[in-house]
């Protein structure tokens, strides 16, 4: 059986930070915390008939800012939840959140609700790149935000991180990702700002270091990482021995994930039928709670034809720093090996990846033009 997910939407934040291309929208005075609770709940019984039978592995909460929602609401939601599908033992649950929401009370409640990993949106400690961010908080609150989640109970957190910010020197992203593992989180996400389409950076640029400069980051930072004894184990996650995140995981290994919230997105596989939807969920907060009590959440799906399934496997397997087995790509869609050869040969004959042992690695060059590796296994 194919691994499955679940992964909640919930839409609101604080403020909308001018880099970011979520679905995510500026907190109304009067959130609907529990209309919002009960669209959710709704929208997964929508979609019970197509995960039948099947387990949880893990649970992401992300957003927008899930850490808005008291613990009440999370509580409410995930024991309603734990009652339409069963849990695996050890189950995986993670909520995002922002270092402007911490409270130690607030988080006790989460712990006790059943999250057992938090995720963090740090993204710096410069008081001067927060404010370029539009982050809504302070370096003193990023620092304390790991304290709290600490004596909340929590043992598995990731910090969220980015270099390449305006005018940002090598130095302070150094010192930014040095400040990151002082407070020794089992997870780091760190990443490169892009500017996306549909945000206000996109259509306001700023300046941002030269190619060649953030090149240097990303090097002297995976060094520093590596000799904090964080292993990479993806384009932009690090993660101590065994803390590895399981949700996103299941996501590059091509496992399928159950989507409920405003503008999640979810695929799903049938065997019997032997496809593979993809699907999206209505975007506006409001709209969507509209259409989930008319009966479908869902505002488009695609079934995936065999051309697209192998270029979408390659295309989160590939993230994997240390490749895949062989073997998993029948696993997860039910094609033949075969069907990856050509781009295979093309991409060993290039020098971007290796077959041995039946498993597939990406080489140095391959790692470093994942984007010309990929592709190669779109359908000539």
């Amino acid at each position: 059986m194919i691994p499955l997910s679940l992964y909640i939407h919930i839409p609101w934040c604080l403020r909308k930070c001018p880099y970011c291309d979520f679905n995510s929208h500026a907190s109304p005075t009067d959130l609907p915390e529990k209309p919002y609770i009960q669209a959710l709940l709704t929208n997964l019984s929508q979609e019970l008939p197509y995960i039948w039978g099947r387990k949880l592995e893990s649970i992401f909460i992300g957003g927008g800012t899930p850490s808005l929602f008291s613990a009440d609401s999370i509580d409410e939601l995930l024991c309603r939840i734990r009652t339409m599908l069963p849990f695996r033992p050890n189950i995986e649950v993670t909520l995002e959140a922002n270092p402007g929401t911490f409270e130690q009370e607030k988080f006790k409640g989460f712990r006790q609700a059943g999250i057992n990993r938090l995720s963090v949106g740090i993204q710096s400690f410069n008081i001067e790149h927060l404010q370029a961010l539009g982050r809504v908080h302070n370096r003193d609150e990023a620092l304390r935000a790991a304290d709290i989640a600490r004596h909340a109970g929590f043992d598995n957190f990731n910090l969220d991180l980015m270099f390449g910010l305006p005018a940002q020197s090598i130095e302070q992203a150094l010192a930014d990702l040095q400040q990151a593992i002082d407070l020794q989180p089992t997870h780091l996400s760190w990443y490169q700002l892009t500017l996306e389409p549909n945000t206000y950076f996109y259509k306001h640029p700023p300046v941002l270091p030269e190619d060649d400069l953030i090149a240097d980051m990303q090097f002297k930072g995976q060094e520093l990482l590596s000799h904090s004894c964080y292993t990479q184990y993806e384009v932009s996650a690090y993660a101590r021995p065994g803390f590895e995140s399981r949700h996103n995981r299941n996501y590059w290994e091509f496992g399928d994930y159950v989507a409920i919230g405003a503008g999640a997105h979810g695929k799903i596989t049938n065997p019997a039928e032997g496809s593979i939807t993809r699907y999206h969920n209505y975007r506006q907060p409001t709209e969507y709670m509209q259409q989930v009590r008319r009966g479908m959440a869902r505002s488009g799906q695609q079934v995936l034809t065999e051309a697209d399934v192998v270029f979408e496997f390659m295309l989160n397997a590939l993230r994997l720093h240390d490749g895949f087995a062989l073997a998993l790509f029948p696993e997860r869609t039910g094609l033949a090996v075969s069907q990856l050869q050509a781009g295979l040969d093309k991409a060993v004959q290039r020098g971007f990846l290796t077959v041995e042992n039946e498993y597939v690695r990406p080489t140095p060059t391959g790692w470093q033009f994942l984007n010309k590796v990929i592709q190669l296994f779109l359908e000539d």
